[in-house]
């Protein structure tokens, strides 16, 4: 089983696995971290079944946008089936390592949850870079430190044992060759934010 026959088996459940009132209360406090706008044009991508789009929205209010995408037909329509009566939220299946937006489209690009089960991180950040507006803004975030999630994963299951964060170092060259500045990485436990810039 790879990684998204794995995400696609779990999508029926995964909501009362993870969805916890710990998770909601983290996720109040963190995406204002973020420092989105109103009337931004936001990417989540591997949002799953949509656990960050309540907190996407209420940052960029009514007349931004968020558009979300997953590999994972079946968390697509889990998450379509929990927020597509959200005007301004468009929900679609998409694969951030293949596939490419119009470039400058996205004030901001937003990986919570992802970033590790990415197989080809280099080319992930420079067709983020290249969807950013200049001046955009890259967050890569999760519930839990670097550490605690390569423990996670293996506890969670074998297929996504090996999804690790890249080291901090990494992490800053990996962002830097595609072309991001002002990059910003806190990782402790109970929390890793990294956000960067395009330039």
């Amino acid at each position: 089983m790879n990684p998204k026959e794995y995400f696609d088996k779990s999508a029926s459940t995964w909501d009362e696995k993870f969805l916890t009132p710990k998770l909601s209360a983290f996720l109040e406090k963190l995406v204002p971290q973020f420092a989105l706008e109103s009337g931004q044009n936001i990417l989540d991508v591997g949002t799953g079944t949509g656990v960050l789009i309540p907190y996407l929205v209420k940052a960029i209010g009514p007349k931004g946008t968020v558009t979300a995408i997953d590999y994972s037909e079946n968390m697509v329509q889990v998450c379509k089936k929990k927020h597509s009566h959200l005007n301004n939220v468009n929900i679609k299946v998409g694969n951030i390592e293949e596939d490419t937006f119009l470039a400058k489209t996205f004030d901001a690009v937003v990986c919570f949850g992802v970033f590790p089960h990415l197989e080809h991180k280099e080319k992930v950040l420079q067709n983020i870079n290249s969807m950013l507006k200049t001046g955009g803004k890259l967050v890569i975030a999760h519930a839990l430190s670097s550490e605690e999630l390569k423990t996670h994963h293996k506890k969670v299951s074998k297929h996504i044992s090996n999804s690790v964060l890249p080291e901090k170092d990494e992490m800053k060259k990996l962002l830097e060759h595609a072309d991001f500045t002002h990059i910003a990485i806190k990782d402790e436990p109970g929390c890793y934010l990294c956000i960067a810039n395009k330039a």
